[in-house]
């Protein structure tokens, strides 16, 4: 099966909200400036997809370790310790300044998709899961970019 079920498309797509937003409202002074009076200044510009940014790459921890169940012995121990290395690069690396933080997290997201990769290759993700993987990371990493080069 190697079309995205509807669901996981939806959602996938629906998780670019903040990053798209983050962007936008770099891209966008006035809507900035609009967005800060109303949600608050954590809620735009680079500081809403750098802390969404941590989230999700924690978060995609979490389904690699998942992948990583359908493993036994030394594959899964293997297969864990490859599943934790997205949630603490953020953590370690994702700091500082707004350009450096975008560009760790960038190179997070990176690794990441090498990391979806190798989980899929081995049968572990579904057989759709590369398609969907680099639809997500690709929108992610042109949103930093905003961050990065603006």
């Amino acid at each position: 099966m190697n079309q995205i079920p509807r669901p996981a498309l939806l959602l996938g797509l629906a998780g670019l909200i903040p990053f798209l937003w983050s962007a936008l409202t770099e891209l966008s002074p006035q809507t900035g400036d609009w967005a800060a009076g109303v949600l608050g200044p954590r809620f735009v510009g680079p500081y809403v997809g750098l802390a969404y940014g941590t989230v999700i790459l924690s978060f995609m921890s979490g389904v690699l370790w998942g992948f990583s169940t359908r493993l036994s012995g030394r594959e899964a121990a293997t297969g864990y310790a490859l599943s934790v290395i997205p949630a603490l690069w953020a953590f370690f690396f994702v700091g500082g300044g707004p350009t450096s933080a975008a560009i760790y997290l960038a190179a997070g997201f990176a690794g990441l998709l090498a990391l979806d990769w190798t989980f899929w290759t081995q049968g572990l993700a579904p057989g759709w899961w590369m398609r969907l993987r680099v639809l997500l990371t690709s929108v992610v990493l042109a949103c930093l970019a905003v961050t990065i080069f603006l």
